[in-house]
């Protein structure tokens, strides 16, 4: 198969990356505009080459890096050319910033989700994963399900809103088999960089600083560790008679902010990182109270379940990070 990942170099890009590498048969093109993820981050899941726009091939060969944005309409359409399945996971992530900046995030996750659509359209590509969210659901009674009325709080759960809206539309009036995944709070090695609560508070432990709980810590998420979801991208990617539909993409676990902080200050205490400090600090704008996922859908239609517990998740994502420093 032919792939083209877009957001390829970043954390959950590099993990997916990864997978498909082990299998010499496919071809993989990864467009990243390398805000966040970084040439580097990508050579350590595999070997690529860095191609130029004017001298890409009709069709990819190995895993090429093309260095751009998925505002650029027209590279889009080139970069579709002889693809099977595309990836799209590049956009502004998360509410905070969407709250400081809702024009730079819906240009993003709007106007850029459209322009990949429209790519695979014109290069009649026959399947294209979309990353979403829970955000799009809002404020409700969790657990969140797919025929949930959505009701965003945040800009951004309003431009993944957008985006499964223009997923369907392509389907149901082009035909492009689109598939639309709401990723719950990932986490896992490779995460360095990213800013999700379970990435920060590691990473702030490490160097001694204090770990901030927006709210009291009642709050709740569904943690969903890397590896599960790689999973749930590649079955989604190849399972037939899918074309339209919208998967919650989690645990079906209720865990709350506090409970798993004080999992977290656990694991790392047993790793002899000690004397944590966790405090409490305003509300964030855009957040919602809970958010829990059923995931009956994915298992029934997917035949998905996720297999990490969070416990044995934030085992393997801390002492990812104690190597990390271990190694420099």
């Amino acid at each position: 198969m032919n792939w083209l990942i877009t957001g390829g170099c970043g954390f959950i890009g590099a993990a997916l990356i990864q997978k498909i590498a082990s299998d010499t048969q496919h071809n993989i093109r990864v467009l990243d505009n390398l805000t966040i993820g970084s040439r580097e981050d990508l050579r350590s899941v595999c070997n690529y080459v860095e191609c130029s726009v004017e001298k890409l091939n009709d069709s990819p060969s190995g895993i090429e890096l093309i260095v751009g944005d998925i505002l650029d309409d027209n590279l889009a359409v080139q970069l579709a050319k002889n693809i099977d399945v595309i990836v799209h996971l590049a956009a502004n992530t998360g509410v905070g910033p969407s709250v400081e900046n809702p024009r730079s995030d819906c240009m993003s996750n709007v106007i850029g989700t459209f322009n990949y659509l429209e790519a695979a359209r014109v290069n009649n590509v026959p399947r294209f994963i979309f990353a979403s969210s829970g955000a799009p659901a809002g404020e409700v009674e969790p657990p969140i399900h797919e025929e949930l009325p959505p009701h965003p709080v945040s800009p951004y759960g309003a431009s993944k809103l957008a985006g499964e809206g223009y997923c369907s539309a392509y389907y149901r009036t082009f035909g492009v088999q689109t598939v639309a995944l709401r990723f719950g709070n990932v986490y896992g090695p490779g995460s360095s960089k990213k800013s999700s609560v379970v990435a920060k508070f590691i990473r702030n432990a490490l160097v001694g600083k204090t770990l901030e709980i927006f709210g009291d810590g009642t709050q709740t998420r569904d943690f969903i560790y890397i590896d599960d979801l790689v999973r749930a991208v590649l079955l989604a990617s190849m399972r037939d008679e899918i074309g339209g539909e919208t998967f919650q993409i989690a645990t079906n676990m209720e865990t709350t902010v506090g409970e798993m902080t004080d999992m977290l200050v656990a694991i790392l205490g047993q790793r002899n990182v000690q004397n944590i400090q966790v405090v409490n600090a305003e509300t964030r704008l855009g957040d919602v109270k809970r958010n829990f996922s059923d995931t009956s859908k994915a298992r029934e239609m997917l035949g998905w379940e996720p297999e990490a517990s969070l416990e044995q998740g934030l085992v393997r994502t801390v002492d990812y990070f104690l190597k990390g420093i271990s190694d420099r």
